[in-house]
């Protein structure tokens, strides 16, 4: 067995899992294949998953002793994080998700990295991968400006300092020195716990070196949720600290405020012939945007994949948008409660 060492220090994968029976077994074994030579453990979180899903991760933990459960009490994403957090034992931190299949040189090329800048996290590029012409039309819009809007942890970019990065290989000793994750923060956790990184000295690095492959939502209802969600908590966030969210945040809402202005006043004017009927060009130019950016998904992925990209589009853009309004003037609390895990 390997043996933790100064060059290779002790690895602790974390992992909040919930309802994940088709994706849990490739995320876990993605780990246990991992050419990293220092010691691991694999700490996973459950909540109240009513799909099979614990059931799968008894027996990848039969069958392998470095793997192992514990409650997730609260049953949310960053309650799941700090219970594993708690429960590892080695000096380096390595958040992952049960979409996520990390490719074998991850940690290796993670750790080394975070030892040779001194930062605090580490993270990559989240590489979106579906199966289905839905799952690709959706992995091409994570990867497209168009789509997320060309973040380098989607897209790419130089190495160095960062706002915030994708899942995260971390320093456990200043994890708990800012306090671990905020448990009243149900999604964008990972960008506010890097905001206290940052703000407390430390230092977030992005490597385009790694790069993560993360399967999609699987259906449109699941990417509406998925998105609404975010949006709301990335709006409820954009109010908390207003001064350190970038413009691009706002633009997304913006536009949906404005595309929906534009319906409204376009049948008033229709209705009343009168020159309002003009704003029907905001909703239009919208239109042939959409169109325009599923050109190149009908070149890579073909026709059905760049139909589905007309609707995943829209999902995304009015999902997110919407939600960030709601939780940006919190007005969302009912709808948190439903979709917010």
């Amino acid at each position: 067995m390997a043996r933790e060492t100064s060059e290779y220090p002790g690895v602790s994968y974390v992992m909040p899992v919930l309802n994940e029976v088709d994706h849990i077994e490739a995320a876990v074994l993605s780990l246990t294949a991992q050419d990293y030579p220092g010691e691991c453990e694999i700490v996973l979180a459950l909540g109240p998953s009513v799909d099979g899903t614990n059931r799968v991760i008894e027996q990848l933990a039969e069958a392998d002793p470095r793997i192992r459960s514990i409650p997730n009490e609260l049953g949310s994403t960053p309650g799941g994080l700090n219970a594993a957090i708690r429960a590892s034992h080695f000096p380096i931190v390595v958040r992952v998700d049960a979409h996520s299949v990390l490719p074998v040189d991850y940690t290796r090329i993670a750790v080394e990295t975070l030892l040779r800048t001194g930062a605090d996290n580490v993270g990559g590029i989240m590489k979106a991968e579906g199966v289905t012409a839905f799952e690709r039309a959706v992995a091409h819009a994570y990867g497209a400006r168009a789509g997320l809007g060309g973040t380098p942890h989607h897209v790419g970019g130089q190495e160095g300092p960062t706002d915030t990065a994708y899942l995260g290989t971390f320093q456990r000793h200043r994890l708990l020195e800012v306090g671990l994750f905020d448990e009243g923060i149900k999604r964008g956790q990972d960008w506010e716990l890097n905001r206290r990184l940052r703000a407390t000295g430390g230092t977030v690095w992005f490597t385009p070196e790694l790069t993560v492959v993360y399967r999609p939502r699987s259906s449109v209802v699941k990417l509406v949720r998925q998105f609404v969600a975010t949006g709301i908590w990335r709006g409820e966030l954009a109010r908390r600290f207003t001064r350190e969210n970038g413009i691009r945040y706002f633009v997304p809402p913006v536009a949906v405020l404005g595309i929906l202005l534009g319906i409204v006043l376009g049948v008033i004017g229709a209705v009343t012939a009168s020159w309002l009927v003009w704003a029907f060009a905001v909703p239009a130019v919208y239109a042939l945007f959409v169109l325009g950016a599923a050109v190149p998904v009908l070149r890579s992925e073909g026709p059905r994949s760049a139909l589905w990209y007309l609707l995943v589009l829209p999902c995304i853009h009015f999902g997110w948008g919407a939600g960030f309004v709601l939780g940006f003037l919190k007005l969302s609390r009912n709808i948190t409660a439903q979709i917010g895990r």
